[in-house]
């Protein structure tokens, strides 16, 4: 009998931060051609498993095991030369480099002792086209939206001809069809006999593609099993260490349908335009309302956002502010009217990585707390140590390094960061991406609560289910336009996905 030899093996593996167990005995065991899950809430320590499978992190023990041999890799560059490439969630690549650049880093191709640039940028083009791109791969990488930006570094990673492909939330600023066609990548990755890890919060995209799944929680390895063999409620129940009636009784949204928002109207934006992402947008927020902003990618949802915050200055229309005409020239004008913004993206527009938790979450509130200059310190810590309970921030302490912390726990200290300003209205762009179900939930609820107590909310997520069923009102955009604006009874995936496509709705909602 011939004996089965995985072509990944974690076993017994330990890492301790300041004393602090992040990993105990966890496990992980990949097959050859395998797609492999890896799932768990946000700290329950899948990141740090990666690390130390490629040599970001040193294990404090265990054993690991590759194509049959013991391991340990010095370096991500020492484990990509030994045949693991990794996509990690966050994108690690040089905005300013051209996408042909970024895809060559560190193995340009070269003719007669230069650089062969047509040889390189004609690979990159056709590699690009696997995941059915089309750019020009000459220009910029922060010419094209984020979308785009994670397809190269898939494209880059999977250019390395490793064994093992390790995706880290690959699809979180992907559109529906640009997933489905990452989704074909993976098959097609599997057909030719390479492996690969999915670390994933989104469950349908793991029983899309994924053979079998390993459930980390609190640092351990809790649960292995096929796929086919595990149900949605199941593998949720094992993520959060619940039983299954409890996770059934849990299972409907925390956002518990509409709030009470007042006749009070925070924000009116009318007819904003700017170059060629905003034609023709409107929207208003009440007070006390989660108004929710649909839209495929490339809508100019975001575009949207950042007009209002004063980070982007409209080329037309109007924007009137607690029934006044206002035009914030920078965000710190926006700020001091009482509005919030948590970007999409957290770690170029969000977290600043070498700097505590306390720093970070306090950082737009400092010239409160202070006086003559000094920071009122006991204040400060009063004001964190209050957040991080009431968000269930899990960090070892205030000090502790933002960049050291999972990534919906950095964006729970980015949401605490405005929260703490009391604002009036709180602009939220993707507030529960790469969230895991546990913390999503939290985070859904806390919107609910804060818009309860009057807060007005104005929410975009490019899960049609998030704004379906947490909005009370949704705008709907289609390529720069608002076409539809839909009250709380007329919201349905039908409404949303017919305006979206066509700029119509239904009977009951407005269309522009």
């Amino acid at each position: 009998m011939i004996e089965h030899v995985p072509l990944l093996a974690m076993e017994g593996i330990d890492k301790q931060f300041s004393g602090v167990p992040a990993l105990v005995g966890a496990s992980l065991s990949i097959d050859p051609g395998e797609v492999h899950a890896l799932v768990g809430q946000n700290g329950a320590g899948k990141s740090t498993l990666i690390k130390i499978l490629t040599g970001a992190y040193r294990k404090d023990a265990g054993m690991i095991s590759f194509t049959g041999k013991s391991v340990e890799f010095t370096s991500p560059e020492a484990a990509q030369r030994g045949g693991i490439s990794t996509i990690y969630q966050e994108i690690n690549l040089i905005p300013f480099r051209s996408v042909t650049e970024n895809i060559f880093l560190g193995r340009a191709l070269k003719r007669y002792g230069l650089l062969n640039w047509s040889k390189m940028n004609e690979e990159a083009e056709a590699l690009l086209r696997r995941f059915d791109v089309k750019i020009d791969v000459r220009q910029p990488l922060f010419a094209y939206n984020t979308a785009i930006q994670q397809m190269v570094s898939i494209a880059r990673a999977v250019s390395f001809q490793a064994k093992l492909v390790i995706m880290d939330e690959p699809t979180s600023s992907l559109a529906d069809h640009e997933v489905e066609v990452l989704n074909g990548v993976i098959r097609q990755l599997r057909g030719d006999g390479f492996s690969v890890v999915f670390v994933s919060h989104k469950l349908d995209e793991l029983y899309a593609v994924c053979d079998r799944v390993t459930v980390m929680r609190d640092g351990r390895s809790v649960a292995t099993a096929r796929m086919a063999d595990i149900s949605k409620l199941e593998l949720v129940a094992t993520m959060l260490g619940r039983d299954l009636q409890t996770v059934k009784r849990e299972g409907q949204t925390a956002f518990h349908g509409a709030g009470h928002a007042s006749d009070r109207t925070l924000i009116v934006a009318e007819g904003l335009r700017v170059g060629t992402r905003v034609k023709d947008a409107s929207l208003s927020v009440r007070a006390g309302e989660i108004a929710g902003l649909a839209g495929l990618l490339g809508s100019g949802r975001t575009e949207v956002a950042r007009l209002i915050f004063g980070a982007d200055q409209p080329d037309a229309g109007t924007i009137t502010f607690d029934g006044k005409p206002v035009a914030f020239r920078q965000p710190i004008d926006a700020i001091a009217m009482g509005v919030g913004f948590c970007s999409e993206d957290r770690k170029v527009e969000g977290i600043v990585p070498d700097m505590s938790v306390r720093e970070n979450l306090t950082l737009a509130i400092l010239p409160r707390l202070a006086r003559s200059g000094i920071i009122d310190e006991a204040r400060q810590s009063e004001i964190v140590d209050d957040f991080v309970a009431k968000l269930g921030i899990k960090t070892t302490g205030p000090e502790q390094k933002i960049r050291e912390l999972s990534g919906g726990n950095q964006q729970k200290v980015l949401l605490a960061r405005w929260l703490c300003m009391n604002p009036k209205l709180l602009i939220l762009d993707e507030p529960t991406r790469g969230i895991d179900v546990g913390g999503k939930a939290d985070i859904q609820a806390l919107i609910r609560a804060l818009a309860d107590s009057g807060l007005g909310v104005l929410m975009i997520s490019s899960e049609l289910e998030e704004v379906i069923e947490g909005s009370d009102r949704v705008f709907v955009l289609r390529d720069g336009r608002t076409v539809a604006e839909l009250p709380r009874s007329a919201v349905s995936e039908l409404a949303v996905m017919t305006a979206m496509a066509q700029g119509e709705a239904t009977a009951d909602g407005r269309v522009g």
